[in-house]
């Protein structure tokens, strides 16, 4: 029997037509159209929960304002069209996590229609952004072959975004969602954490020979994929399923289908469904919403600096590499955090007229992105919660930067910053940390080494570079890592004299 994987291997004249349902939990308060609490964290099944969500008889829905403006404020972020008018339709289907046996969605007037934004080098178009509720979480038991289900989840705003069919690979998915993720959180709509179910992507697909641009074939729908690298995947594995099929001379079946992470293929759900399967209807229990042009622009002026447009102005007023650009603004907090590191080494530099800040942006930009990052890792500190504050950062720095520490120094200074908060100046001199930058103090420690490996100078004086920088570290060594390595240079050198030409 021929494998899929095998099969793929002549199935160069298809390319795979992607498109993207991604659906946001929103970081309200409350749910969307009740008083219960959207908590995402909370460990007890059932215990956020109502008669309104769920779907008790005589119970009247309220439309939660806060939601309504975040998936705003998202279509803002995206240039999408802000609708003058709309309204919740009832989206009809039974299923165990569905209290109400109905879900109130958006159909015919969604919120935001249209919009783009760069991920890829290019602009994906956005089709749509409508608003609605999320169903409640089935808990699968494989001993007692059963369903649990915790209605925690069910109500709570959900934030659904449907790009146009433009990507083509596995790889375009995942690096578009990452982008869309980091956006979401710059905006403050969701914190898209995937983990927790907040994020979920839905992959539609079909196949179509190259070429053949107004062509589209099957569609398949691969549901509830809580992960991008998994649904790049997903994409992966199903256009070579598919090719392998229409190499076959079979039809795609049009269907949903799931992902297996462990197997790392897709697997039959059930067949598709159409719009009119759902009976959408106008929601009778809620009015339509009108929105003015002012209350728009209102909150276009809350929609902050977004990932790209800062990584460019990074790289631009701070002098950064790409790479150390994209890094810092991966995360607003961490984003903001440099920039007030910056603000303090700006200030410094107008109260000394010594230095320009710019000399230690980059330095400030490669000890948040390494040693920084480290330690956070090692103590499972989120940002918001260090007690590092932007002041120590920038002064330990311009120590760092201004020689009066070593590397190394720097990275112990750190840590115990971590530790404790404390002033790094403080810690430097309590730990006897300051480097050795005058001649006189370090002319001895040099002494004593240069005659402890009298064979290192040697090689070194016949030319053996590798041996100059062996005797530089012994010096470090020496010293505990305090010597300034420029002046331990220049000290050997002058003792040991220059080496063959």
């Amino acid at each position: 029997m021929t494998s899929t994987n095998q099969k793929i291997s002549n199935g160069v004249k298809y390319e795979a037509v992607i498109g993207l349902e991604i659906h946001a939990e929103l970081n309200t308060k409350t749910k969307m159209f009740c008083y219960s609490a959207n908590d995402p964290d909370e460990k007890h099944p059932n215990i956020n929960i109502c008669p309104i969500c769920m779907g008790h008889p005589g119970t009247l829905p309220v439309i939660n304002e806060d939601a309504v403006r975040k998936v705003i404020m998202a279509g803002l972020a995206f240039n999408g069209e802000i609708a003058e008018f709309s309204h919740f339709d009832r989206k009809n289907y039974f299923y165990p996590d569905l209290p109400k046996g109905y879900q109130i969605s958006q159909y015919e007037h969604p919120l935001v229609r249209g919009g783009s934004f760069d991920a890829l080098g290019r602009e994906i178009r956005i089709r749509r952004i409508h608003l609605e509720e999320d169903t409640g979480r089935l808990i699968h038991e494989a001993k007692t072959d059963s369903s649990l289900v915790d209605f925690n989840r069910a109500g709570v705003p959900l934030m659904e975004l449907v790009t146009e069919p433009d990507f083509r690979t596995g790889e375009e998915v995942k690096r578009f969602g990452e982008e869309l993720q980091r956006i979401l959180r710059y905006v403050g709509v969701s914190n898209a954490d995937m983990e927790k179910g907040e994020m979920r992507v839905e992959v539609n697909i079909s196949l179509r020979l190259r070429g053949r641009e107004n062509e589209f074939g099957t569609k398949v729908e691969i549901k509830n994929i809580n992960s991008f690298k998994f649904a790049a995947d997903a994409a992966e594995y199903e256009t070579k399923r598919q090719s392998a099929i229409l190499q076959r001379g079979e039809k795609v079946a049009q269907e949903t289908r799931g992902w297996n992470e462990s197997k790392k293929e897709t697997f039959s759900q059930r067949s598709k469904e159409e719009a009119h399967d759902y009976r959408y209807f106008p929601e009778p229990d809620l009015p339509p919403m009108k929105f003015s042009r002012q209350f728009v622009e209102e909150l276009r002026a809350l929609v902050p600096e977004l990932p790209a447009a800062k990584r460019t102005r990074f790289m631009r007023e701070y002098e950064l590499d790409e790479t150390s650009a994209k890094f810092l603004a991966r995360e607003k907090d961490l984003a903001d955090y440099y920039e007030k590191v910056m603000s303090e080494l700006l200030l410094h530099e107008r109260e000394t007229r010594e230095v320009s800040e710019k000399n230690f942006s980059r330095p400030a930009a490669a000890l948040l992105s390494g040693v920084f990052q480290r330690y956070q890792k090692k103590y499972a500190a989120p940002l918001s919660e260090i007690r590092i504050t932007p002041e120590n950062f920038a002064e330990l720095t311009m120590l760092l930067g201004e020689e009066k520490i070593s590397n190394l120094a720097a990275e112990e200074t750190l840590e115990e910053m971590f530790r404790s908060g404390d002033d790094p100046s403080d810690i430097i001199e309590k730990r006897g940390l300051w480097q050795i930058s005058r001649a006189a103090d370090l002319e001895d420690a040099v002494r004593r080494i240069i005659a402890k490996h009298a064979g290192a100078v040697l090689e070194y004086q016949k030319g053996k570079q590798a041996s100059l920088e062996f005797l530089i570290g012994q010096v470090m060594k020496e010293t505990r890592g305090k010597a300034n390595p420029k002046l331990a240079r220049e000290i050997i050198l002058t003792l040991a004299g220059s080496s063959a030409p």
